[in-house]
């Protein structure tokens, strides 16, 4: 249970930073070649643990083409789509809003590829989470729908996120067949920064690459702890306690996302953020059980 908590809280604490660490990274390079940058690194990097811890291991075609899914899914395109819509000026926060659907999202695909029913903690739970997220970024929910922001960005971000859920059930399928978490990422980061390299070639914008230390910082930050500490993180935990579990991170981590928006951009506490942030972490007591609910009380199946 502690080292299922531990990875929960590596991940929220991760990638609750990493919306900041995609801002900058966009506006100095080319967001196609900020996200290539991003996983070429945390290819190498992985591979050489693999390689040196000897854990390295070769798989035959069939395995390698669900690795070329993973990295599809999970480490190239939807993160090009994440990173085009912060480049369009969509904040940081709406887009961990759209982020959050990916609870919704895994339920449904674990529905549809494992025949997975969510019980009544999980929707309920969820249900609150998704209110405590509007609460907190209620503002720019509003200016979006009032068309004060561009909706490019939003259809973007849903379009990444549900990628993203994809790739949660390729890596639980994998999980199933006994493949280390490790090797899995190690290959699907590899492909993945294999084909963001071909898109980079086709792409208009020249090749580029920023030397400023705020850039050379939030790369190696990014690839190092937002790629590859953190997915292993969650799809550890994934294989542990299940896609629709595990994605209530992205119920989560924006609400760490803020503290660092507090602390870097100005971002203001208000009533309507702290019930939001209340409402969230209550939700997440609800979908782990942890709440001394009475006997009458019980949802069926409890």
């Amino acid at each position: 249970m502690w080292a299922n908590a531990l990875l929960y809280v590596t991940v929220v604490l991760i990638w609750g930073s990493t919306w900041l660490s995609i801002k900058y990274q966009v506006n100095e390079v080319d967001a196609l070649q900020a996200v290539l940058y991003r996983f070429a690194l945390a290819a190498v990097l992985t591979q050489l643990i693999m390689l040196i811890s000897k854990r390295w291991q070769a798989y035959d075609w069939r395995l390698h083409v669900r690795f070329m899914a993973l990295g599809f899914f999970l480490f190239s395109v939807n993160y090009y789509l994440f990173y085009i819509a912060t480049d369009l000026g969509v904040t940081t926060g709406l887009l961990a809003v759209v982020f959050s659907l990916l609870t919704a999202m895994n339920m449904l695909n674990a529905r549809l590829f494992f025949g997975q029913r969510a019980d009544a903690f999980m929707l309920t739970g969820m249900l609150m989470g998704l209110l405590g997220i509007s609460l907190v970024f209620h503002q720019d929910i509003i200016k979006l729908w009032r068309g004060e922001a561009s909706a490019v960005g939003l259809w973007l971000g849903i379009g990444a996120t549900y990628l993203a859920s994809l790739g949660n059930m390729v890596s639980r399928r994998l999980q199933q067949a006994k493949i280390d978490v490790l090797n899995a990422n190690g290959w699907g980061m590899t492909y993945g920064a294999v084909l963001l390299f071909v898109m980079a070639l086709f792409a208009p914008a020249p090749f580029s690459f920023a030397t400023s230390a705020s850039f050379i910082f939030n790369w190696i930050y990014l690839a190092v702890f937002g790629s590859i500490v953190a997915f292993w993180s969650y799809l550890t935990l994934l294989g542990r306690v299940g896609s629709d579990r595990a994605a209530y991170s992205a119920l989560v981590f924006p609400v760490v996302a803020l503290w660092f928006s507090w602390w870097f951009e100005g971002f203001v506490w208000t009533l309507e953020v702290i019930a939001g942030v209340l409402l969230i972490l209550l939700g997440n007591l609800v979908i782990t059980k942890r709440l001394p609910w009475p006997q009458q009380w019980r949802f069926k199946g409890s």
